[in-house]
């Protein structure tokens, strides 16, 4: 991926580009690489999120259409001191990058880049990347409850910020890191700044949800996706699914894991309709 940024966006250039300069010349990014090796340096929490704010136009948690063309040309482009115009990258070499781009960082296939994702393309401080989970989400929406219900203390059906940082602290610790507590502070409210789309200071259980992804939505089965009609087997699979201690009863955590899943399958329903 280095290789192609670099065929396409040219070679670097010395001298010294303080943010003001940066933001003259139209490139964002720009700022964050390396004077000398045109590297990007590592990105502090705080950083990560003023990249994300930046080219998440319209605040809907992805980079996608034009906000993700803005970003790989400025991503291309930031490796060059100052900026050379717009036919430094041609419309059919833009197609060619995206295509290359995508194919190695849009885990999902959904053609848009989201926070995680972001996460994997710079270079972010380790302990940072860790609290996303990209490579270990949780079994299933149970799994979930269990974890909202541990650290939503107050049980006032929203995670707040010291409940929040509670949480991330056990993430870090479970990964045998550590950090400080200033660093920790740093990382609670960058997450919330992230995930908050409400901007009310608190998770609410979708606003969690994104930040701690799960494995699979049960719901979301090919054998139960668009049936039209579900038979006796059916629903005992399904009641199975969600009686993990076999009391023939859901309750608790498994209910509230059932609940979730059908809520997440009734949101993925209505923004699939034509129009939407």
């Amino acid at each position: 991926m280095a290789d192609a940024v670099e065929e396409v966006g040219g070679g670097g250039g010395v001298g010294e580009m303080k943010r003001k300069a940066s933001r003259a010349d139209n490139n964002f990014l720009r700022q964050f690489r390396d004077t000398q090796s045109r590297q990007f340096k590592q990105f502090t929490a705080s950083q990560f999120m003023e990249v994300w704010n930046h080219y998440d136009l319209d605040g809907n948690g992805y980079i996608e259409g034009k906000e993700l063309d803005g970003f790989l040309r400025e991503f291309v482009s930031s490796v060059n001191v100052s900026d050379v115009g717009q036919e430094a990258l041609s419309e059919t070499a833009m197609a060619h990058l995206k295509e290359v781009f995508m194919e190695a960082y849009d885990d999902n296939k959904d053609e848009k880049i989201d926070i995680a994702e972001l996460a994997e393309i710079l270079p972010t401080d380790e302990s940072f990347l860790l609290l996303f989970r990209r490579d270990n989400p949780l079994p299933s929406s149970i799994e979930f409850m269990k974890v909202w219900r541990k650290y939503d203390k107050d049980a006032s059906g929203f995670i707040e910020a010291d409940e929040l940082k509670e949480f991330l602290r056990h993430l870090i610790v479970e990964a045998k890191q550590s950090v400080s507590e200033e660093k920790l502070l740093e990382y609670t409210y960058t997450m919330l700044s992230l995930f908050d789309s409400n901007k009310d200071g608190k998770l609410q259980l979708s606003e969690m949800a994104r930040l701690l992804p799960v494995k699979e939505n049960y719901l979301s089965e090919p054998i139960l996706k668009g049936a039209s009609r579900i038979t006796k087997g059916d629903i005992d699979r399904v009641f199975d699914q969600y009686d993990l201690d076999r009391s023939g009863t859901i309750e608790d955590e498994e209910l509230s894991g059932f609940l979730k899943d059908l809520m997440d399958l009734s949101q993925k329903v209505t923004l699939s309709r034509p129009g939407r």
